[in-house]
């Protein structure tokens, strides 16, 4: 016994520097790699680039390191691993159009083990989605899903947001984007498995960037847990529309799940159920944070600028008087919505649901002078364009002005990406924002019961308090 303590303590070393070995065996030689700084071993910057989003300052990170090191490219370590980051447009341009040549897509250990799949089939696997949802999103059936957005925009306004009441936005936008999402994609409209499923869902939400410690009670585990309830909730649903859809028994419907359930791969297999099941559960986790994320931050712009607010209000009435208070929306009234678009795009500008993604280096490549090995993992953030004064002047304040005419720089603005990675869904997103904005600008007015929130990026942008708002009905 000892011994015990001395001979753990040695073993605990060894493993240590075991680590560190690892960490540092790949340094390549002979190259000149990007500037930067790596940080501790292991954990490498992790933890910076955590707190600065956690403190509301997300573009800290980025930015101190591009006027450190250089405004193009620097290295660093997050998550374990080693990384470059390419900063501005150019480098969302060498990026973005480099996919399957250079780099890949690439998440963190918590996503594959969560949502289930493997890194190696990324390639495949962005092929496929993208074989199904351009006929999921084809113009025709985004004509026909804006009413669908539009009646369930009126019915949750009426039934929850209550006017003269203390609200919160954020938990009022993921219901409704939650719900509406059951309903386009799968047609369920059951609240009591709404309910069921988004709980399961939320479960899930939080711990894809938690610590992968996959131990009972830890938030891993219950989203790994979590995710499963979704799959075997959602099996019987698809084996019941499958077993209609053979009989032809199913009147025909225009959802995610009939196109699924359709699909087939290049020898014409179809998918089974659990493979359809985990494909809606991923697209739930891309679609849901920025419909949300954007509604919210809409009633949180629109109350701090009153100007902004009567020029969307001044648009939607027109709109709405164009048509009748009873006509539902129509895809041409949304294209109509020229400067509420504007305020979206400066929403998404200022404050972006997703920071920017993650590739894998498949092969060596060379940008601005420096060679980012194979196996390192690149990064490109939207903070390095749109908080940038080079790319958007006075970048801090609310402007949707910039948008108008040509807009801004190519590949400057890229809150859904860009290249052939670019999501596939954003004018479904812009849809679904801008009829919700449609139907709560025309009908009140509304202040922040805490005026000066905060906000922390976690990663997404969440207001810490959930935005408590008191709405006030327009005068008749």
């Amino acid at each position: 016994m000892d011994l015990f303590l001395p001979l753990l303590a040695l073993a605990v070393f060894c493993t240590f520097l075991y680590l560190i070995s690892l960490f540092y065996k790949s340094k390549p030689d002979g190259q000149n790699i990007p500037p930067g700084n790596t940080g501790w071993p292991i954990i490498g910057e992790t933890l910076e680039f955590a707190s600065t989003g956690r403190m509301g300052t997300p573009e800290k990170f980025v930015n101190e390191r591009m006027k450190k090191y250089s405004s193009e490219i620097f290295k660093t370590s997050l998550i374990g691993e080693r990384m470059a980051v390419l900063c501005g447009a150019a480098g969302n341009k060498f990026l973005f159009s480099n996919e399957n040549r250079h780099v890949v897509s690439w998440w963190p250990q918590t996503h594959e083990k969560i949502m289930l799949f493997k890194q190696a089939s990324t390639i495949g696997e962005s092929k496929k989605v993208r074989g199904y949802l351009p006929e999921f999103l084809r113009p025709d059936n985004l004509r026909k899903y804006v009413e669908v957005m539009d009646c369930m925009a009126r019915q949750q306004i009426v039934t929850e947001w209550t006017p003269g009441r203390e609200v919160k936005a954020l938990p009022l936008a993921r219901k409704h984007t939650f719900a509406l999402a059951c309903q386009l994609f799968m047609s369920i409209d059951d609240p009591e498995q709404v309910a069921r499923l988004a709980d399961s869902f939320a479960r899930v939400s939080a711990g894809l960037l938690a610590v992968p410690i996959d131990f009972p009670g830890t938030i891993f585990n219950r989203a790994i847990k979590a995710a499963n309830m979704i799959r075997y909730e959602l099996l019987p649903i698809i084996k019941k529309r499958r077993d209609l859809m053979a009989e032809n028994k199913e009147m025909e419907t225009r959802d995610l799940l009939r196109h699924l359930i359709l699909s087939t791969d290049q020898d014409g297999k179809f998918m089974t159920e659990m493979e359809i099941a985990d494909k809606i559960l991923h697209l739930l986790v891309a679609s849901h944070d920025t419909t949300s994320t954007v509604i919210t931050f809409a009633v949180f712009y629109l109350a701090d600028h009153p100007h902004v607010y009567e020029e969307v209000l001044k648009e939607q009435m027109e709109i709405l008087k164009s048509k009748g208070p009873e006509k539902l929306l129509t895809f041409e009234d949304i294209q109509k919505m020229r400067y509420s678009r504007n305020v979206v795009n400066e929403i998404l500008r200022l404050s972006p649901p997703a920071p920017g993604a993650f590739k894998h280096v498949i092969s060596d490549f060379t940008y601005e002078g420096f060679t980012i090995p194979t196996g390192w993992k690149a990064h490109w953030s939207v903070f390095s364009t749109h908080q940038n004064p080079k790319y958007f002047p006075d970048p801090k304040k609310f402007d949707p002005a910039r948008f108008e005419g040509s807009g801004p720089m190519p590949f400057s603005f890229v809150p859904f990406g860009g290249g052939p990675r670019m999501c596939p869904g954003a004018e479904f997103a812009r849809l679904v924002i801008l009829s919700f904005i449609h139907n709560l600008v025309t009908r009140f007015r509304w202040e922040k019961l805490v005026p000066d929130e905060k906000v922390k990026f976690d990663p997404s942008p969440v207001p810490v308090n959930g935005l408590p708002i008191r709405l006030v009905p327009h005068k008749c």
